[in-house]
């Protein structure tokens, strides 16, 4: 009870001593400021560095909040940042692929100028068969579209196969890498003829298969432009197919072999073209074109390589067509 009593009093003390040292304060600032000068430079000298710590401690508050604030805004800016960075990568993702698309249909259109004589049109291709080379796909145009089997498909500068199947608004192309597809050709400033046959394994190395040149003179040389012949029973005359790339005699050195590189893409077609002209094809076509003498399917076979009764049993069974 004492140690209460005592504690009251020390506090009434101290109170009624900071009232007085209050009272005295405010007796001396109505003095003559020579008298008060001795107690504002002591006042200054206790209170100043407590005014320099508090205003210090409110410049770093303030400066901590702007730094929040700060970095809120550095947030806010930096997700509008990537997704304009992100609209802007799509958009130009999309210029890229419209850039291509235009080139390839530039080249439909130049290829569509060099055969001019020729009715046709362009079509997309919608679907494929598993692997990475378009040897049989389908395309989005069909018997609607005037499009029937055994029409000559280009793209890319030159040849890409046959209508084989129609519906009608789609159509099955099988193109000449296909295994049983075989080319009746010729070279293009000889006139020689030859067979341009499709292997799969070959055209992983961007080659096709040359086939029983007839070169009695030897004016075919490397680099020598391959083009449909005008003896093929379904395939339109002067087609570009592809170049020479290597020649040699055969066993009989009666004809050559080797192989040429088509101008065509096979891995990565996406339009074509459809010429909506079948081929009329008579014997007088043996005669007829340029080069007297040349190759031709044997007694027997079709332009395909395949015997007359192989084509019939493959056709009753729904297999490939042959070309």
């Amino acid at each position: 009870m004492k140690k209460t009593t005592n504690d009251n009093l020390k506090s009434k003390y101290l109170l009624a001593g900071l009232s007085v040292f209050c009272v005295a304060l405010i007796l001396i600032s109505f003095l003559d400021s020579s008298a008060v000068a001795p107690v504002k430079q002591v006042s200054g000298f206790l209170i100043t560095p407590v005014q320099k710590g508090i205003n210090g401690f409110g410049s770093w508050l303030s400066g901590l909040t702007d730094n929040f604030e700060d970095a809120e805004t550095l947030r806010r800016e930096n997700k509008e940042l990537s997704a304009r960075v992100d609209t802007l990568t799509e958009e130009n993702s999309q210029l890229i692929q419209d850039r291509e698309e235009l080139r390839r249909l530039r080249e439909l259109f130049d290829l569509d100028e060099q055969y001019d004589e020729y009715e046709k049109v362009g079509a997309r291709v919608i679907a494929k068969e598993s692997g990475n080379w378009f040897q049989l796909f389908t395309i989005d145009k069909g018997s609607n579209d005037g499009i029937q089997p055994d029409m000559n498909v280009i793209s890319g500068g030159g040849l890409v196969g046959i209508v084989t199947e129609t519906g009608p608004n789609w159509a099955t192309v099988r193109s000449i890498i296909d295994d049983n597809s075989n080319v009746s050709a010729m070279v293009s400033t000889t006139s020689d003829r030859c067979v341009i046959a499709g292997d799969l394994r070959l055209i992983d190395e961007g080659s096709l298969n040359l086939l029983k040149l007839t070169d009695a003179e030897n004016k075919v040389h490397v680099g020598d432009k391959v083009v449909t012949s005008y003896i093929s029973e379904k395939f339109l005359p002067g087609i570009l197919i592809g170049y020479i790339s290597e020649l040699e005699n055969d066993a009989n050195n009666l004809t050559k072999s080797g192989y040429i590189t088509p101008v065509v893409d096979f891995r990565h077609l996406q339009e074509v073209l459809v010429i909506l002209e079948l081929k009329e094809y008579s014997a007088d076509d043996l005669t007829a074109a340029p080069g007297g003498s040349g190759v031709t399917a044997e007694p027997g076979q079709t332009e395909s390589g395949q015997t007359e009764a192989e084509q019939t049993e493959q056709s009753e069974s729904e297999t490939v067509e042959p070309q």
